[in-house]
């Protein structure tokens, strides 16, 4: 055998490394039901007692339901479309601010009627970071990379740090999708709604307790509705460019550059 040197191993290039290392600092830093507690001056804990118990029972029908009218809906045209001459982004802040102070006006039932209409404009801006990024709207595939952001955005503050990363989380979704390929947007949603609609239920009861009062609630539901804006913009900024950077340097280099920034 002749005598070579062993290749070293492959490393990202640095441009790469840059963005994995940005898309890290979002996807594992603060989570949402813990913003949106500091940004009412309360704790998470303190706000899910507020939730009165009948709205904790509905609380995940309601979420499945908004999920389930968001995918339907929110991918029919193109996310990017835009007939105003505000940008994307102005445009859907003012959307959710209106729902937002809407459905906390009317307290816990508005805030129920208003979820699915800021669960759809909030996947309309998911879905145009994604078609930025390089993905394919047309495929059930990235469809359903759309609805996981949903759930890599709902990390709950008392989930074990190994099992709500962002990797370990993408694996469990991936395996409520066993199946499913080839069989459309229909054939993705029956268990895999049930899995996204347990994380994002998360910050949506925060969501639901600080616009249950009256009147204080519609200016906590513009604030709330934006802080879901900003927060999931973020977090699908970072999926999909991971997905962009798997799909140029491969899966595995980019899981192992991750985890070793996760780990300094």
């Amino acid at each position: 055998m002749s005598d070579r040197t062993l290749p070293v191993p492959a490393t990202l290039p640095p441009e790469a490394q840059q963005e994995l290392e940005s898309a890290l600092a979002v996807l594992e830093g603060v989570s949402l039901p813990m913003r949106l507690a500091s940004l009412v001056g309360s704790s998470v804990d303190s706000l899910r007692r507020q939730l009165p118990l009948p709205a904790q029972r509905l609380l995940m029908a309601a979420v499945q339901r908004a999920l389930e009218v968001a995918m339907r809906t929110a991918l029919k045209s193109d996310p990017a479309r835009n007939p105003t001459p505000l940008s994307g982004a102005w445009l859907h802040r003012g959307l959710l601010a209106a729902s937002g102070v809407a459905g906390g006006a009317l307290g816990l039932p508005g805030t129920l009627l208003e979820l699915p209409v800021s669960t759809t404009l909030l996947l309309r801006q998911v879905a145009a970071i994604a078609a930025e990024q390089g993905e394919d709207l047309s495929r059930a595939e990235a469809q359903a990379e759309c609805l996981k952001v949903f759930a890599l955005g709902g990390r709950d503050p008392t989930d074990d740090a190994a099992e709500s990363g962002y990797f370990a989380l993408r694996l469990a979704l991936a395996e409520t999708l066993q199946g499913a390929v080839g069989r459309g947007l229909a054939g993705l949603l029956p268990g895999f709604l049930g899995a996204v609609a347990a994380r994002f239920g998360a910050p949506v009861a925060v969501k639901l307790s600080a616009q249950a009062a009256p009147v204080i609630g519609a200016a906590g539901g513009a604030a709330v509705n934006l802080a879901f804006l900003e927060h999931f913009r973020g977090i699908a900024t970072a999926h999909f460019t991971i997905r962009r950077l798997e799909r140029k340097h491969g899966p595995v280099l980019v899981r192992a550059a991750y985890e070793a920034l996760r780990t300094v």
